[in-house]
């Protein structure tokens, strides 16, 4: 076998009226026996495996379902064990039950060539009877309808609240950043006021001690004040009110309030709690879990 020089090179043929020496022999996949190119199909060397990785499944009378038979072994285990484990006769009608088109009074059975999805109904129709009209398609599943937050919010704040044993975890999402909500208001408010009664005050005091001819003064003496909102400062108080006024109010109303960093979702700011619902509403599709 072999060469001088490659003494293990190549092996001899399988068969015994053969033995034919093959440098580039083939190992059959079945037998696992070598061969040379001559006989390396299995009818050729009459191989005795042919079958071995062919899957044989015998429909089981009584229940309609496949038993695959295992290669090298006696099929009377496998159907044993499938009758005495798997095998339920209840199985053969929901098997051997034809469908049948649900259009009123259409009896065509329906197969692999024939069946069409209605898209609105979302059921199986015949050729016949695959449109709409045809099969009096009750139209589209309606959705269910959205959480208003709005309406429980105005709910909320119109009824006193009642004791319910019942409550969801959405309501009590809700009752607490509704409470949350008007305590970043009353805060915002009140620091408003006081920010307005601090300039009020400065008002006052620079008009009692502003004189005719205050304006005439060395520009050096003048003490400078800053806005507490924005950080500009001016060279008198007066000049700061009338920035606060005409920047920072409108119509007595504050404008410049800072954002409030309320929305649970997206952490956005808003002015208010109303503005804040009506973000939770439109964006985050009105409900608490959204």
């Amino acid at each position: 076998m072999g060469t001088p020089e490659f003494p293990n090179l190549g092996n001899h043929c399988s068969v015994s009226d053969c033995r034919q020496l093959d440098f580039l022999p083939f190992t059959c996949d079945r037998c696992d026996q070598i061969y040379c190119l001559e006989h390396r199909g299995y009818i050729e060397h009459k191989c005795t495996k042919p079958n071995k990785e062919d899957v044989k499944v015998v429909i089981c009378p009584l229940c309609a379902k496949g038993v695959r038979l295992i290669p090298d072994q006696d099929p009377n285990i496998a159907w044993d064990h499938h009758v005495n484990i798997d095998c339920d006769p209840s199985n053969y009608q929901k098997v051997t039950k034809k469908r049948k088109c649900p259009a009123p009074g259409c009896r065509e059975v329906l197969v692999f060539s024939n069946t069409i999805k209605c898209r609105d109904c979302l059921e199986d129709h015949c050729l016949k009877h695959r449109f709409g009209p045809d099969h009096k398609c009750s139209g589209p599943k309606k959705l269910e309808k959205s959480f208003s937050f709005m309406s429980l919010f105005n709910t909320i704040k119109k009824e006193e609240p009642k004791p319910n044993l019942t409550s969801t975890a959405s309501s009590k999402w809700t009752s607490s950043f509704l409470s949350v909500a008007s305590n970043i208001r009353a805060s915002a408010e009140a620091s408003m006021s006081k920010l307005s009664n601090e300039i009020n005050q400065v008002w006052l005091a620079a008009r009692d001690s502003a004189g005719p001819n205050s304006g005439s003064g060395n520009k050096n003496d003048l003490q400078e004040e800053s806005c507490p909102q924005c950080g500009v400062k001016f060279s008198s108080a007066i000049s700061l009110v009338d920035h606060v006024q005409q920047v920072h109010e409108s119509n007595g109303k504050p404008v410049g309030v800072k954002k409030i960093e309320a929305c649970p979702k997206c952490s956005g700011g808003f002015v208010d709690p109303v503005s804040l619902v009506e973000h939770v509403e439109r964006d985050h599709g009105g409900g608490s879990g959204a």
